[in-house]
């Protein structure tokens, strides 16, 4: 990472909470940011409804980078999502359909409006879709206009080729143009709303310099980049992902109470560092946290949770989900706010622990929920499962006609028995 003594606002914070992994010229980034002069935008292909934690890096980028005076874009890949990036993966990404594409697009949507102000105003972002020129290109004045400005042999050097290649995965001629549409990406921003920055993960670094370069070369004024670290766990886990799937940041895919417990659940080591990027908390008041020890760490952890739960969900939905932490894990009592399954009285009599587990979300299947009442990790209200064939009308209801499953200590669901 470089470092200098920075005179703007935005690169201080940058600095300060660990978002900087490399810049390719980090002194004309500080006095551009100094002036309000930086407009930079993120890339984000439209391949699932919803964005997830891994890319909250980046999108935290665009709200500090518009919280000091600069404007984001972020640029929807609804033309590069037609051609898959075969950055990180072994092998082509399904390619999805033109509506697929559009719906996920006005999906994602809805999380940027948490952290960045949309407009007209000088410093408001704007999100643009790249389908708007990439699907108009003629294809022969494509190659001979900018095709012959590409180094296939740099091409090959790049990571998200040369590692396919290396492990004799095969990569599609279409994906090796992925580089190529996401470079003019860049030049096409900077011809319509004069964007001099590109923001992204590390292992978008060396595609983003290529669109530096092409910007030289075309003609434009220069170009600028600025990667952040890709972010993993302090025991090596990659961010995003758990063993339920990904960490989605709209709330339809996954609930308030679901992604509170999530970082909740963070690693003794990351809650410092968690604190910096994932929440608007001031820094003094984050090294008081970091400070605690022991058992008070993870007071610090439900501040984490509850304030990056706040970013995405609301306060109110981050609030209820702390106190339902509160309640449950106290064993103060039951709190209904917990994620609720609805079964009928009907299948209820007639409904075995086991399939209970899968249908309430705690095992993928019977097998595992068998494994885990094998080894004491489940509980009916409170209490250990140590019969498999044990059936739900077999469990005392609570009060409301619940029945509390958990998996472990930090995994709880409601079956709600209903006439």
């Amino acid at each position: 990472m470089t470092n200098i003594a920075a005179k703007s606002a935005l690169l201080q914070t940058l600095q300060a909470r660990g978002f900087i992994h490399q810049t390719s010229d980090i002194a004309a980034l500080d006095a551009l940011a100094a002036a309000g002069k930086l407009i930079a935008y993120v890339g984000y292909d439209c391949t699932a409804p919803s964005l997830h934690v891994g890319n909250l890096m980046s999108i935290m980028m665009l709200h500090w980078l518009q919280k000091t005076g600069n404007k984001p874009i972020v640029l929807m890949g609804g033309g590069t999502t037609q051609v898959g990036d075969p950055s990180g993966k072994d092998a082509s990404r399904p390619l999805a359909t033109l509506e697929t594409i559009a719906s996920n697009k006005a999906s994602i949507f809805r999380a940027f409006s948490k952290f960045v102000t949309f407009g007209e105003g000088p410093h408001d972002a704007i999100m643009v879709d790249n389908a708007d020129w990439l699907t108009k290109l003629n294809y022969i004045a494509f190659l001979r206009d900018v095709g012959r400005h590409f180094s296939v042999n740099r091409m090959l050097s790049m990571d998200s080729v040369k590692l396919r290649l290396e492990r004799e995965q095969e990569l599609s001629f279409i994906e090796f143009n992925y580089m190529c549409l996401q470079a003019y990406d860049y030049v096409e921003l900077s011809r319509r709303f004069g964007c001099n920055l590109q923001m992204g993960g590390s292992d978008q670094w060396g595609n983003i310099v290529t669109g530096v370069d092409l910007g030289r070369r075309l003609g434009t004024p220069q170009l600028h980049a600025l990667t952040c670290p890709l972010l993993t766990t302090a025991s090596g886990a990659k961010m995003g992902k758990t063993a339920q799937g990904a960490v989605w940041l709209n709330p339809d895919m996954l609930p308030a109470w679901d992604y509170w417990q999530f970082w909740r659940n963070a690693e003794d080591a990351d809650v410092a560092r968690f604190l910096k990027l994932f929440t608007l908390l001031p820094l003094d008041e984050i090294a008081r946290l970091s400070a605690l020890q022991g058992a008070e760490i993870n007071e610090a952890k439900k501040v984490l949770a509850t304030e990056a739960t706040a970013l995405v969900h609301g306060r109110e939905a981050a609030e209820t989900a702390a106190q339902t932490a509160s309640t449950t894990f106290s064993g103060a009592g039951l709190d209904t706010n917990l994620p609720t399954v609805e079964i009928s009285k009907a299948e209820a009599a007639e409904l075995g622990i086991l399939t209970a587990a899968v249908k309430a979300g705690l095992a993928a299947s019977n097998g595992e929920a068998r494994r885990l009442v094998s080894g004491g990790g489940l509980q009916a209200n409170d209490t250990p499962v140590n019969d498999a064939t044990l059936k739900l009308s077999g469990i005392a209801l609570l009060e409301g006609g619940f029945i509390k499953l958990s998996r472990g200590s930090k995994k709880h669901m409601l079956l709600k028995i209903v006439p």
